[in-house]
């Protein structure tokens, strides 16, 4: 099953659609959506390297406009239904200093959780609720994530042949591995 999937994501990196698709799952995964881009994006770019630069470009665009989006949903619904249940708790005090320092971490927040298989999207969820300035998040976010995408983009573009018989030789254990890097992201964030 795992071996059909591959291959089939292979066949589909071909598909005159398949930037398309890489863009609204980059642009979902930093909002809402749980599935990172990378599934994608690294059976399109061994399928084909030449264009292993442009797909990464697509994948920072759409991520970062996702994170907007993020940002844009902890900003207003923090604001319309967090913050009065909050009062009505007596916990706004608590919220304003965990506010101010996840503000004067978030720079770092936003960097890890773009470079890291940490849920991006908690992240940018966050940084709108806490009223992270939107520059800082936006430049935070281009460098996280332009250095994730681009560092596996350039990795597969000088290494493919051997990254890709590793992969395909060792496809579940590399599943694994990735599976296991996703559960530990969730975990992380539950510990927060």
């Amino acid at each position: 099953m795992i071996r059909s999937l591959y291959d089939r994501t292979i066949a589909l990196a071909h598909h005159p659609k398949a930037l398309w698709a890489l863009a609204l799952v980059s642009f979902l995964e930093s909002s809402v959506f749980p599935i990172p881009p990378d599934l994608l994006m690294i059976p399109m770019i061994l399928a084909a390297r030449d264009r292993a630069f442009v797909i990464a470009a697509v994948a920072l665009v759409s991520s970062v406009l996702g994170g907007l989006l993020g940002y844009a949903i902890g900003a207003f619904a923090f604001d319309t239904i967090g913050q009065p249940i909050l009062a009505s708790l007596g916990k706004a005090d608590a919220m304003d200093a965990f506010n101010q320092k996840f503000n004067d971490l978030g720079f770092w927040a936003v960097l890890t959780a773009g470079l890291t298989p940490f849920p991006y999207k908690v992240i940018t969820i966050m940084s709108g609720w806490t009223g992270m300035p939107l520059g800082t998040f936006i430049a935070t976010s281009i460098l996280a994530r332009a250095g994730r995408f681009f560092i596996v983009a350039w990795l597969l573009w000088a290494f493919g042949p051997p990254i890709r018989d590793f992969i395909e030789k060792r496809l579940g254990l590399v599943l694994t591995a990735f599976v296991l890097v996703l559960i530990g992201g969730f975990l992380l964030v539950k510990a927060i």
